[in-house]
């Protein structure tokens, strides 16, 4: 069960989106995931809360492709935080075509919050927790 609410924005795809295949390609999923997480988390006051000296990085990306989009389509992207653990939290994503509802990709993040000297986990303080419970 998901312990923040669901963000979304819708995006009409780009011309440079797309690959020799004539559909979006699968890197600019991973970069559209990291986009969102950040702006999702931005738009809750995360950067405020976790301080100066933390930051979050990815541990593992899994995505599944179950239809492919083409230029110009509209598509919403949603994001949202399904748990955290003492120093990781994993966000999910789905990619859904505006015209037919029809879901194209999912995909997860497990996060990693490090302290930015080191490189070392740290522990999500309870600040960081807290926003996510609010939203």
């Amino acid at each position: 069960m998901p312990i923040s609410n669901t963000y979304s924005k819708t995006i009409t795809i780009s011309k440079s989106a797309i690959d020799e295949n004539g559909h979006v390609n699968n890197v600019t999923y991973v970069q559209w995931m990291q986009d969102i997480a950040v702006e999702h988390y931005a738009s809750m006051g995360g950067v405020a809360a976790q301080g100066a000296d933390a930051t979050w990085v990815v541990r593992e990306h899994k995505i599944e492709y179950l239809l492919p989009a083409f230029e110009n389509e509209e598509i919403e992207i949603k994001t949202w935080v399904e748990d955290i653990r003492r120093v990781r939290s994993l966000r999910k994503y789905e990619f859904i075509r505006k015209n037919d509802g029809k879901v194209l990709v999912k995909g997860e993040t497990d996060w990693v919050f490090v302290d930015v000297k080191t490189g070392r986990p740290l522990a999500i303080p309870q600040e960081v927790e807290k926003i996510f419970e609010q939203t």
